[in-house]
């Protein structure tokens, strides 16, 4: 039976991704960002694959916004079944870089925009005893690098405040699940318009993953909500694995490469916009703007599958011990990187 779902940073990169796995299945989908642009492209997309589609331009930062746009979905479609928590941003630079009013703002939407849009779905589901809110994580939520102190701070924040509201939800017997996929390295548009201070071009730390990966693990989890987390990507679960067994070691070793595996080797362009404060595809009555997409630029370095994802979601299967996992996936991992520094033009 079709279902209400509500995505915010839907306009692009996950959030856009997500939105068409849950029209493939029919479902009435709300779409909030703050981009009009990539919001109506998302909605046709949504259209085209079976489902329904509704935007709704509004900035998770602001409260009364998400509570005007939950009512508008709802307007539309009747009661929210499903809230997925995409929206963010983030600026790339060493802290002592970072102005205070740019970190307040990855905070107000990275964080405080799951806070908010997590608010106005328990108001919904909780009197209805039903629904599930799926955050969108990160494994920078358990393992923070240089150069994303604001977005990994955030992360972290995202972690503590949905166990807290999980415990809640367990003392009340609610039929009311929250669960959340943390995310690897994904190939989206946010490398094109986060905030930087870099002296190169914002990338990725490979291995890499299509947007479309972390959507069906979106979709997953749900559909079946009843577990904690999810883990996308075995450089998710070496990342999580190393902090807890060697967190030192991992220190050192992101001292000495996590600023160069961050930047590729272009030079940023003198003129190069972002999207922290204002979106970059145009909101409310702004105009026309350009639609991004889900796919960022990085499309040649992509993985479509996880085969790790796969099996974390399928726990009855027999797993490798934990150890010889990290072992496996570490080394996945430090090849992608190496190959990655490899490439031509890398710094």
């Amino acid at each position: 039976m079709p279902q209400t779902v509500l995505i915010t940073g839907a306009s692009g990169g996950i959030g856009r991704a997500t939105a068409r796995e849950f029209a493939r299945r029919g479902d009435r989908i709300g779409l909030v960002a703050r981009g009009r642009t990539g919001l109506e492209a998302a909605a046709r997309e949504v259209r085209e694959l079976g489902g329904q589609a509704v935007v709704v331009p509004a900035d998770v930062a602001d409260h009364t916004a998400v509570h005007d746009a939950a009512e508008e979905v709802e307007r539309h479609f009747g009661p929210l079944d499903v809230w997925v928590n995409v929206a963010f941003t983030s600026v790339f630079a060493p802290f002592t870089e970072i102005r205070p009013e740019d970190f307040r703002r990855v905070t107000e939407v990275t964080y405080l925009g799951y806070v908010n849009g997590t608010r106005e779905a328990l108001a919904r589901m909780l009197p209805r005893d039903r629904g599930t809110i799926v955050q969108v994580g990160s494994a920078l939520g358990a393992r923070s690098i240089p150069l994303q102190s604001a977005y990994c701070g955030a992360k972290h924040a995202v972690n503590g405040f949905t166990s807290s509201v999980r415990t809640e939800l367990m003392h009340m017997k609610s039929n009311v699940h929250i669960t959340v996929v943390q995310m690897p390295a994904v190939n989206t548009p946010q490398f094109s318009w986060v905030r930087s201070r870099l002296p190169k071009q914002p990338q990725p730390v490979a291995p890499i993953y299509q947007p479309e990966v972390a959507a069906r693990a979106v979709l997953r989890a749900a559909e079946r909500p009843r577990r904690k987390q999810y883990y996308v990507g075995a450089s998710t679960v070496a990342t999580i694995l190393a902090d807890k067994v060697a967190a030192g070691l991992l220190d050192r070793y992101l001292a000495r490469t996590g600023y160069d595996s961050q930047q590729s080797g272009q030079d940023v362009p003198a003129d190069r916009k972002d999207n922290l404060w204002e979106p970059l595809d145009g909101a409310g009555k702004a105009g026309p703007g350009h639609d991004y997409g889900a796919h960022g630029s990085f499309d040649d370095r992509s993985h479509a599958r996880s085969p790790q994802t796969w099996l974390s979601q399928h726990p009855g299967l027999a797993w490798p011990s934990a150890g010889l996992l990290l072992t496996l996936t570490a080394a996945a991992t430090a090849r992608a990187r190496r190959a990655a520094l490899r490439r031509p033009g890398h710094r």
